[in-house]
């Protein structure tokens, strides 16, 4: 007996030992952190599933990447997306094909930016610390299609966008849905785009192919795209809160029968002409469109309008302003019936454009830039009466920080 029980307290004493030998290399052992979730994320493939961007992050697109038919793309405030350097075939851009969704919601203190590579800007920052606000063609830009309306030279109800190969279908817009819907795109700045992917073409900051009323834009800004700024193919989408500046090409390009409103907008500095209006290119015509308004200052441009024959748009209260004798621009302005203008303003204040005298320009002359214009289409003022809300453009922009407004 005596044994066993020697036996029995052996073994207890142990396993007790081995315990406490067990809990103290428990507690010396140091625990393992998890490892940091990277910030920046490189987006190689198409978007196949439903995906969110989310703050905080940069997401750098390696090529052209579309967010497929059914998709949704949500981008939260503050994201800041960079495209690859590339042209041609490797142009990058972001593409919402049809029946895809984009919801890219930013505020006022964290809008969402799409920019170069090349832009050391990080999250939480709204101006570039390296790149001018004139500097373009870095990368593509932000292509939008949905199913309303358009109205091609093929007098198809479909067709392949501008900027996209017609080996990729997702470049495919247009159709007969006219409240289609996109999705929400507010507080968005885009910047650099416009890279060249073949002869006289590039790609536009913001296009918009056959999109739909059912898509709320609102709030944007364009910066320094070096084809147009915004350009509608079509479609019945309407855009509130507009900014383009200092843009290779025309500012506002409306083609194939787009029927949507374009209302408070500011072009600045716009490379060719403020506005480019077509109207339809086939048999259908749809409903016309309504740009409303605007600030257009013109220190270097080509051209205020360029107005297509059969353009169906109204035109109103929209000022010009900031335009010198030797800025030459020239214009194609051809008043038919379904093309309206009124409450134009043109400023005739002298500008000063001579670093080495104070001695401002002449005034400038609505009728040698305007000079189709009739019938009271266009006012020449001192004091403007119409024009954008700049006010909505204030904290937010690249235009604002780099004291363009």
């Amino acid at each position: 007996m005596k044994k066993k029980a020697l036996k029995l307290f052996v073994f207890a004493l142990a396993i007790s030992l081995v315990s406490t030998s067990c809990e103290k290399d428990s507690d010396t052992e140091p625990t393992s952190e998890p490892t940091p979730e990277s910030t920046e994320i490189t987006v190689s493939e198409n978007i196949t599933s439903n995906t969110t961007w989310e703050t905080g992050k940069t997401y750098t697109l390696a090529s052209r990447i579309a967010v497929v038919d059914g998709i949704t793309l949500t981008i939260q405030p503050g994201v800041i997306v960079k495209g690859e350097a590339g042209s041609g075939t490797n142009a990058t851009a972001l593409v919402i094909a049809q029946g895809a969704k984009i919801m890219a919601e930013g505020t006022a203190a964290a809008p969402i930016i799409f920019t170069s590579i090349a832009d050391e800007i990080i999250p939480g920052e709204i101006e570039s610390p390296n790149l001018n606000t004139d500097l373009n063609g870095l990368w593509g830009g932000l292509i939008v299609l949905g199913k309303a309306p358009i109205s091609p030279k093929s007098n198809g109800i479909t067709s392949q966008i501008e900027g996209i190969p017609t080996s990729d279908a997702n470049g495919l817009y247009g159709g007969s849905t006219a409240d289609d819907n996109s999705g929400v795109i507010k507080y968005v700045s885009i910047r650099h785009g416009g890279t060249n992917i073949g002869q006289d073409n590039e790609i536009n900051g913001l296009t918009l192919g056959g999109v739909g009323s059912g898509t709320v834009i609102e709030n944007i800004e364009i910066v320094a795209n070096q084809d147009d700024g915004i350009e509608f193919f079509g479609g019945t989408v309407s855009v509130k809160n507009a900014l383009v500046l200092n843009n290779g090409d025309d500012a506002i390009d409306t083609d194939q029968a787009w029927a949507g409103t374009l209302d408070n907008f500011m072009v600045i500095n716009p490379g060719d002409k403020a506005f480019e209006l077509d109207g339809p290119e086939g048999t259908y015509t749809g409903a016309g469109h309504t740009i409303k308004n605007g600030t257009v200052y013109m220190l270097s441009c080509a051209g205020g309008y360029d107005d297509d024959d059969n353009t169906n748009a109204i035109v109103s209260n929209i000022l010009f302003t900031k335009i010198t004798h030797n800025t030459g621009m020239s214009n194609d302005y051809n008043a038919n019936g379904s093309f309206t203008c009124s409450g134009l303003e043109f400023d005739i204040t002298p500008v000063d454009l001579d670093d080495d005298s104070n001695t401002p320009d002449e005034a400038p002359v609505a009728s040698d830039y305007f000079a189709d214009m009739t019938n009271g289409e266009i006012t020449e003022v001192t004091t403007a009466s119409v024009g954008a809300d700049k006010s909505v453009f204030t904290g937010w922009t690249a235009a604002d920080k780099a004291g363009e407004l």
